[in-house]
């Protein structure tokens, strides 16, 4: 495994981290998530990403029960705040920064997480009000540093600009070889920023993998048969991509990887991704995944990627 350097904190996150969106806590059995885990640490992953909303705090208080088994320095700790806990606690307002980080370190069972992030940007909040708690929570010591997720580059440029708070060091967004919205304005201001990414769905949601064949239903088990797994796969799950990433597999031979192995190092390849985050049901995907990391690819493979995918590309 290899590290890199979270924007311009002093934080070392593994190339590849463990997510818990849709799994741990809620698809996934304890004793499964305990065994990915422990895989993740096995190859090397030190990154866990999670948020206080997944599973409605029940990813947090999973991940608090598991890691218990691990050293507290032996691991970087991200969560998030933002979407709706209950029908009065959601947002980014000074009340609820201070109330969400104390209700996700009791569940994580922790006294601080390394990463604090916004999971999207709050419309309803003054920017300055928001910046200014999250400011309060790295000072008493509850965060270590400060992130978001899927904001704009406006938005980004305008929390930077403020006087007397602390900046952000990382960005959370979609990002893959069919998802490249983030190349457009995200990526350069974060460059220009010395802000890094830790990109969410570069597998396509388990599209990038291959499982999936055009015209074929989903196979049994996976996650696209799941109703508590499959949120946001239909904009992949077309014939027309499906086709398009079937025509990868030629490519993952040729380089002697698997399909998820290429479409991890396709996105560690831009220098400003700090980590790439996966969602795992099963250790040997941990294991798979995580030999990616120190993957080059060169120009043509690059570019014979591209020319596959063409117009499936979301951009």
């Amino acid at each position: 495994m290899r590290y890199r350097k979270l924007g311009a904190s002093t934080l070392q996150v593994s190339e590849i981290a463990l997510g818990s969106w849709l799994t741990y806590g809620v698809g996934v059995e304890q004793r499964d998530a305990r065994d990915c885990l422990r895989a993740a640490f096995d190859a090397g992953i030190n990154f866990i990403d999670t948020a206080n909303v997944y599973g409605r705090g029940a990813a947090e208080s999973l991940l608090g029960e598991l890691l218990r088994e691990h050293r507290r320095d032996d691991y970087v700790l991200a969560t998030k705040l933002y979407f709706p806990m209950s029908t009065s606690d959601r947002g980014l307002s000074r009340i609820q920064v201070h109330k969400q980080i104390d209700a996700s370190l009791k569940r994580l069972r922790t006294d601080h997480v390394d990463l604090y992030q916004c999971h999207r940007y709050d419309e309803e909040t003054p920017l300055e009000e928001t910046m200014q708690a999250l400011t309060e929570v790295v000072r008493a010591g509850k965060a270590r540093y400060i992130g978001f997720s899927e904001w704009t580059a406006d938005q980004i440029r305008a929390a930077r600009e403020l006087g007397g708070v602390e900046h952000f060091v990382s960005s959370q967004p979609q990002y893959s070889m069919l998802w490249r919205k983030p190349e457009a304005d995200v990526i350069p201001v974060c460059r220009e920023l010395d802000i890094g990414q830790i990109v969410w769905s570069p597998l396509a949601q388990g599209v990038l993998t291959g499982k999936y064949k055009p015209h074929d239903p989903p196979p049994e088990g996976t996650r696209a048969t799941s109703d508590s797994m499959s949120g946001f796969m239909d904009r992949f799950m077309t014939p027309e991509v499906l086709e398009a990433v079937a025509e990868l597999g030629a490519v993952a031979k040729i380089v002697e990887l698997e399909m998820s192995q290429l479409a991890l190092a396709w996105v560690l390849r831009e220098p400003n991704v700090s980590s790439a985050i996966i969602g795992a049901t099963r250790p040997a995907q941990v294991a798979e995944n995580a030999r990616a990391s120190g993957v080059t690819l060169d120009a043509e493979v690059l570019e014979t990627i591209d020319t596959l995918l063409g117009d499936v590309i979301r951009r």
